[in-house]
C-alpha cells in the first residue's frame, strides 16, 4: 500500500477567493490522481471561499488483482471544512469500463464536534519535545456517522450465567485519516498533525 500526504497552511493576501492555492493544486497534481477532476470539484464545493490550511492523502491499495487508488483532500476556509474524495471503480454492471468518482461534503466548522489525532511513538522513554511521530490518526467528527459498539454486558459475579444484554458505545467517525511515517516519510505526518492544529483553531474560534 502506497501513500502520500501533503499539507500548507495558507495566509489570504487580496488575491481572487475563486483560485485554488497554487500549492493545493500542486499538491493534488503532485498526487497524481485526476487532478483536473480533483481540482474542478473542489472549485465547486469551495463556492469563492479562500482556502487557509489543505491536506492531500493519496492512498494505494491492492484488491485481489486490481490496483485501487484514492484521494482525499481536506480544504479548511473561514467557514468551513471541505472535504473531496475520488476513487476507483469498475468495470462493473454499471459501466464496462474503469471510471472514478469524486464527491464532496462541505462542513460547517461550528458543526465539527471533535477532532481526535493518534500519535503513535516508538520507543516512548527517548522521545523529546517537538519529535516526528511514527504515525497519526487524523478523526474529524460532525455527527454525519455514527458508530456504536456493542458487546456482551455482565457482572461481577464470575459464576453468573444470566444473559444481562448487552453494552456499548456510540462514536463518531465521520472521517479518518492514517499517515505513516514508514509508509508516506516524516514530512507527511508533520503535514497531518499541521493541518489537525489548523482545524481545531478554527473549530475553536467557531
Amino acid at each position: 500500500m502506497r501513500e502520500r500526504t501533503t499539507s500548507r497552511r495558507h495566509v489570504p493576501d487580496g488575491g481572487t477567493a475563486a483560485e485554488l492555492p497554487p500549492e493545493l493544486i500542486a499538491d493534488v497534481e503532485r498526487a497524481g490522481y485526476y487532478p483536473q477532476l480533483v481540482t474542478d470539484v473542489l472549485r465547486s464545493a469551495l463556492a469563492g471561499e479562500p482556502v487557509q490550511a489543505h491536506l492531500v492523502h493519496l492512498e494505494t491499495t491492492f484488491d485481489s488483482a486490481e490496483v485501487r487508488r484514492h484521494v482525499t483532500v481536506l480544504a479548511l476556509t473561514p467557514s468551513r471544512l471541505v472535504i473531496a474524495h475520488a476513487d476507483d471503480h469498475g468495470p462493473d454492471e454499471t459501466s464496462p469500463e474503469n471510471y472514478a468518482v469524486a464527491s464532496t461534503e462541505a462542513v460547517a466548522l461550528h458543526r465539527v464536534e471533535s477532532v481526535v489525532v493518534s500519535h503513535v511513538v516508538t520507543r516512548p522513554d527517548q522521545h523529546r519535545s517537538g519529535s516526528t511521530p511514527h504515525e497519526v490518526t487524523l478523526t474529524v467528527g460532525w455527527g454525519a456517522v455514527r458508530r456504536v459498539d456493542l458487546e456482551p454486558a455482565g457482572c461481577a459475579d464470575t459464576e453468573c450465567d444470566a444473559d444481562h444484554g448487552y453494552t456499548g458505545s456510540l462514536s463518531g467517525d465521520d472521517l479518518t485519516l492514517r499517515v505513516s511515517a514508514a509508509a508516506e516519510g516524516a514530512g507527511a505526518v508533520q503535514a497531518a498533525v499541521a493541518f489537525a492544529r489548523a482545524l481545531s483553531e478554527a473549530t475553536a474560534r467557531a
